[in-house]
């Protein structure tokens, strides 16, 4: 019976001690340090809490090299209580580090890892100006790619920044580009704090109608990247009527455009009901045929009603635009709709609406 007993008593004790250990968790296994400055020591921080039932005891911190300093918490951290281990990074070789910092305590297992990585260099290169938006560890100076205006047969061109700011070399792609646009990268490969740019061309040519065309293309940040709303770009292009080939002459006689108003008010009549409405008197003041080529919404709330899109010298028509404040869909910008025509002067018209 006593045997039984003293079985019994040492399963006890196992599974108490089995049970009651300090734990530690430190808030991260790597700091990303970034650019320091050479000869310009830098402080690391890690904070440690013991997610334990016992108290949590750094019995010794060992960087790797003698170019830092560890100093940490010396007394028992309690359980859910929170130690730090800084280190201090002297900088004094120029390049990129990836630096290690052995802790030992008394939870299991006893001997852990951390590390802090960065790049030291002569100059500090800060891209937060002028590259103000950031894409993980790449930046970029704009959020959009916008060809505006563009004539048929014409090849215009872009350019985005693009700095990185990883520790690794770095490819710069726009993944998903449409057939009508090309990109080339300089340098092709931006090293660690490098910048460089992504050119991108627009073969006009392959565009199938005139009026705003609009898509997508996606920053790719790391090899292997997918596509998604965290680095995605939008892309429009504007495709107007060339007229560079036609004489004074001609110009003279060519239709002018003419609109009672290109700024539509419903706010007024949206304010006590869900639908609105307003005529836009459209007339043609020139010489010849005005032709309207293309009107274009890009708001599921915004209604279009042009009774004739050719107009004689003299002659005007009634656009009527419209909207149902229940489909206004605020992604996609203000409210406008865009005329397409072939004045010369005005080949692009839009009307902008508030609502």
């Amino acid at each position: 019976m006593n045997k039984k007993i003293l079985i019994w008593s040492v399963l006890a004790l196992w599974q108490i001690t089995a049970v009651a250990q300090p734990r530690f968790t430190p808030n991260t296994d790597i700091q990303k340090v970034g650019q320091v400055e050479w000869k310009h020591p830098v402080d690391i921080k890690f904070t440690v809490v013991n997610e334990g039932n016992q108290p949590l005891v750094l019995s010794d911190v060992q960087p790797d090299c003698d170019c830092t300093v560890a100093r940490w918490t010396e007394t028992p951290i309690a359980p859910n209580e929170k130690g730090e281990i800084n280190v201090t990074f002297d900088a004094s070789i120029l390049g990129t580090f990836d630096k290690s910092v052995a802790v030992y305590t008394n939870a299991e297992p006893h001997l852990s890892y951390l590390h802090f990585t960065g790049q030291v260099l002569t100059t500090i290169k800060d891209y937060t100006r002028t590259h103000p938006y950031k894409f993980g560890d790449v930046r970029l100076d704009t959020t959009e790619v916008s060809f505006p205006d563009v004539q048929r047969g014409t090849y215009p061109t872009l350019r985005i920044g693009v700095a990185n700011e990883g520790e690794r070399p770095y490819e710069p792609i726009l993944m998903h580009l449409p057939s009508y646009v090309t990109q080339k990268a300089e340098p092709s490969v931006l090293q660690p704090y490098e910048h460089g740019e992504i050119e991108l061309t627009l073969e006009s040519d392959l565009l199938d109608d005139y009026g705003l065309t609009q898509g997508s293309v996606y920053l790719s940040r790391f090899q292997g990247d997918v596509v998604g709303e965290d680095n995605e770009i939008p892309l429009s292009v504007v495709l107007l009527p060339d007229f560079s080939s036609l004489s004074d002459e001609v110009k003279q006689r060519m239709p002018v455009i003419d609109l009672s108003t290109v700024d539509v008010d419903l706010s007024t009549q949206l304010a006590k009901k869900t639908k609105g409405k307003q005529d836009i008197v459209v007339t043609n003041k020139g010489q010849s045929p005005l032709a309207i080529f293309k009107v274009q919404v890009f708001n599921p709330a915004v209604g279009v009603n042009l009774k004739k899109n050719v107009l004689e010298p003299g002659q005007s028509t009634k656009l009527r635009v419209s909207i149902d404040k229940r489909t206004i869909d605020r992604n996609r910008g203000h409210l406008r709709v865009l005329l397409i025509t072939n004045d010369y002067q005005h080949p692009k018209v839009e009307i902008n609406i508030k609502h």
